[in-house]
């Protein structure tokens, strides 16, 4: 198929029935039951990769992580991409590459804010984000809902038919976007409208209480939980050891400079628009699962729109992807500018603050914090809600790999209705086999814990 140029997008009109072609010479390398096959493990340790992924964090908080990892098994898949990157280096796969999350679990989906503040749901969690195999995220998404679907007590059929219906919605989403022109399959956003053509009924009181929410996880909101305005004093944070502490001297000078060099990125719009705020305070906060141990910051700004005029911001240090061992390094050096880029591939809407900045020689992206942002934990959906999420979160996928490659060549391979249920189904039966893998990797890294060869704190 040939290949467009960057220096010139134009320079080469690409016939659809040579793509579709492609497409499906893909089957004759790779046919849908391959997707089936769990490879043989050799020499992923779960216990040492995990004490690899934490040899740059701050030690006391990697400890804070594997406590956390340490939970639950659909805890321990959440923190240990790396581990599961190193398993599916050697798995089939059809050799398409686009723009992946790293980390496509089930609970790195949620909602946020557009910049016309309608509420999107979309993926919301890029660190790992790379060039890379399409079939690494469909299959995290599957085996995370067979293991959160386990840890809320749904049955086995259940969980078979969530990884099932999660893949059957990715190839479902690549068909529409496939026979769309391709200004509307680009323009196809996952806001609630998008939301209503799915058959959601069980997961719609859910999606209203989180959308409730959300709408209300303001910067606002925020400072009034994590900060406070005494009469003689400007705002800012209260500390709340170890999660959240006031930072001062050098440390909150460096996190200033480095915010300075993110707003010269911004365009001069943006400029503007932040130059009506002054900072009145900075505080390292941590947070997540994965992002446990390193270095993040909030930082508390004062419009000059009234008293409760507030904005916050994340300042969050950009490690370079798990998957980096496994997959092409890119074309990006600085780590937060992977992560932003990345994400402005998959999502459909984009945070208009998004950058990145470098301190003390580590690289940082900067977002903002909270920005109407709304979850649903998987672990906790009944069995009848797990299908409706895992369907909406596999069309979600299939649309954001769409992005980075031309959907008629995935759609030629992964074919439309019953023509990719041998597909479908071997996507279920890798996510079961990969699930009672985590299952026994997660029970090894908490001995280790308990016998003392991993440092664990709970409770945090």
């Amino acid at each position: 198929m040939p290949e467009v140029t960057q220096a010139n997008p134009f320079s080469v009109h690409i016939d659809p029935d040579q793509v579709r072609a492609a497409g499906e010479k893909l089957r004759e390398s790779c046919p849908h039951d391959r997707h089936a096959v769990l490879p043989d493990r050799t020499g992923a340790d779960p216990v040492a990769i995990t004490e690899r992924t934490n040899a740059e964090r701050l030690t006391d908080l990697a400890a804070v992580r594997v406590g956390r990892m340490i939970s639950s098994p659909f805890a321990f898949l959440r923190g240990s991409a790396a581990l599961m990157a190193a398993d599916l280096a050697t798995a089939p796969k059809t050799g398409v590459d686009v723009q992946i999350c790293g980390d496509a679990h089930a609970a790195n989906f949620g909602l946020y804010a557009s910049p016309e503040r309608r509420l999107v749901f979309d993926l919301n969690d890029f660190d790992e984000t790379v060039r890379g195999p399409w079939e690494w995220d469909l299959r995290r998404l599957a085996t995370s809902l067979v293991v959160a679907g386990r840890e809320a007590g749904a049955d086995d059929d259940a969980c078979r038919k969530a990884a099932r219906h999660a893949a059957r919605t990715y190839r479902a989403a690549v068909h529409e976007i496939a026979t769309l022109p391709t200004m509307d399959g680009w323009y196809v956003t996952n806001d609630e409208t998008t939301l209503g053509h799915f058959d959601l009924d069980d997961l719609e009181d859910t999606f209203e209480r989180v959308s409730k929410k959300a709408r209300k996880n303001t910067s606002h909101r925020a400072a009034t939980k994590f900060a406070q305005r005494p009469r003689t004093d400007q705002f800012h944070f209260v500390e709340d050891p170890p999660i959240l502490r006031r930072v001062h001297g050098e440390e909150r000078d460096g996190i200033l400079g480095g915010l300075g060099t993110y707003a010269a990125g911004l365009g001069p719009e943006l400029r503007f628009l932040l130059g009506r705020f002054a900072v009145a305070d900075v505080a390292f906060r941590v947070s997540g699962l994965g992002s446990v141990g390193n270095r993040g910051y909030v930082v508390l700004l004062h419009g000059n729109g009234g008293d409760d005029d507030v904005l916050i911001l994340q300042v969050k240090e950009a490690r370079t992807s798990a998957l980096a061992p496994w997959t092409d390094p890119g074309p990006y050096d600085h780590q937060g500018e992977r992560i932003i880029r990345g994400q402005r591939w998959m999502q459909t809407v984009n945070d208009i603050l998004l950058g990145w900045t470098t301190i003390d020689d580590r690289p940082y992206l900067v977002r903002q914090f909270r920005d109407m942002k709304g979850s649903v934990d998987p672990a906790l959906l009944k069995a009848h809600q797990l299908d409706d999420y895992a369907r909406i979160t596999g069309a979600v996928l299939g649309r954001a790999h769409c992005m980075s490659v031309d959907a008629k060549l995935l759609h030629a391979y992964l074919g439309a209705g019953k023509d990719g249920d041998a597909f479908d189904k071997a996507t279920e039966t890798f996510a079961v086999a990969y699930a009672d893998r985590t299952e026994a990797d997660h029970e090894a890294l908490a001995t280790a814990a308990k016998n003392g060869r991993i440092a664990a704190t709970t409770g945090v």
